[in-house]
């Protein structure tokens, strides 16, 4: 028997990773976010393989692919989005899990 599908099973998400070796930030999306976490964290991601293990920071639910996706161009771009979601989530870019 398959388990019930989750609330958020047709969603797309716009995601932000925090590298725990190096601090560094990664965006991307998906449409399956413990998935692609996972896949981060074991390496089947050749961008971020180097820099594993990663910390989810920040995550946004999208109905729309096109949307998620013109939220992950937008962030990004490292322009004034970039900018104003890091000032927004500046708390949780402290703690000790966004810190890395």
């Amino acid at each position: 028997m398959n388990p019930a599908p989750s609330l958020y099973s047709n969603m797309y998400h716009v995601y932000l990773l925090r590298s725990k070796k190096d601090k560094s930030f990664y965006i991307g999306y998906t449409g399956d976010l413990d998935k692609r976490l996972k896949e981060h964290n074991t390496g089947l991601v050749n961008y971020t393989s180097k820099f594993k293990p990663w910390s989810l920071v920040y995550y946004e639910g999208y109905i729309s692919l096109l949307d998620a996706q013109r939220r992950e161009k937008a962030l990004k771009s490292f322009g004034k989005s970039y900018a104003n979601l890091k000032l927004r989530i500046k708390e949780s870019l402290n703690t000790k899990e966004g810190a890395g």
